[in-house]
């Protein structure tokens, strides 16, 4: 028998840490320079930017998070791709058909950014001393 509290959505705690962890996630994001407030008068310019958690900006930064990591995830099937064709162990059907997949992925990933206002390199994240997530 299911409880009848269950239907009504997730208690409110719960939410509360869905919000924190995506602020969290969102202050590791670079910050453009129109996302960040002028720093305060007296501080110097070593002050810490983050991207500001705006409710009318958080769809479009999960989105941004989401599609970061999804892009992250398709460059390496692909990699994994051609490590495999190289080797010898696909057919040429396989090749085809794997090829013809990652070229669809791809595409979708151009259509979600642009639905979103995104670039791809919008989703490339500036990771400081370590370079960029995605290679250029």
């Amino acid at each position: 028998m299911t409880n009848p509290s269950d239907s009504e959505g997730p208690p409110a705690d719960r939410l509360r840490e869905v919000a924190e962890a995506a602020t969290r996630a969102f202050s590791l994001l670079p910050a453009r320079p129109d996302d960040v407030a002028p720093p305060p008068a007296g501080r110097g310019a070593a002050a810490a930017r983050r991207l500001r958690t705006d409710p009318d900006t958080v769809e479009r930064d999960l989105v941004r998070l989401v599609l970061t990591i999804v892009e992250l995830l398709r460059q390496l099937m692909e990699r994994q791709a051609l490590h495999r064709v190289d080797a010898g162990n696909l057919t040429e059907e396989q090749e085809e058909r794997l090829g013809l997949t990652l070229m669809i992925l791809h595409d979708r990933m151009a259509e979600l950014c642009d639905r979103y206002g995104l670039t791809m390199e919008d989703l490339n994240l500036d990771l400081g001393p370590l370079g960029t997530l995605l290679p250029p």
